[in-house]
C-alpha cells in the first residue's frame, strides 16, 4: 500500500514538474516576443520623431518661401 502510493505521489510530482516546463517553455517564449515587440515601438518612436523633424524643416522652409514672395511683391508694389 505504501508504494502504491509512493508511486501516486511521484506521478503527481512528475506530472506537476511536466507543467512548470511547459509553462517555463511558454514565458521564454513570450519574453522573446516582448522583446522584439518593444524593439519595433523603439524604431515606431524613432520614425515619427523623424518625421517630426523633416515637417518642422518643411515648415522653415515654407516660412522663408513665404518672406521671400512678400518682399518681391512689396518691392514690385504688388501689394496695395
Amino acid at each position: 500500500m505504501t508504494d502504491e502510493v509512493s508511486n501516486l505521489i511521484i506521478e503527481h510530482l512528475r506530472a506537476l514538474r511536466a507543467g512548470q516546463d511547459c509553462l517555463q517553455a511558454r514565458i521564454e517564449e513570450l519574453t522573446a516576443r516582448m522583446g522584439g515587440v518593444e524593439v519595433a515601438v523603439a524604431g515606431l518612436r524613432r520614425d515619427v520623431a523623424h518625421l517630426a523633424s523633416d515637417w518642422a524643416e518643411q515648415s522653415v522652409r515654407a516660412d522663408g518661401l513665404a518672406a521671400r514672395v512678400d518682399r518681391i511683391e512689396r518691392r514690385l508694389e504688388l501689394i496695395e
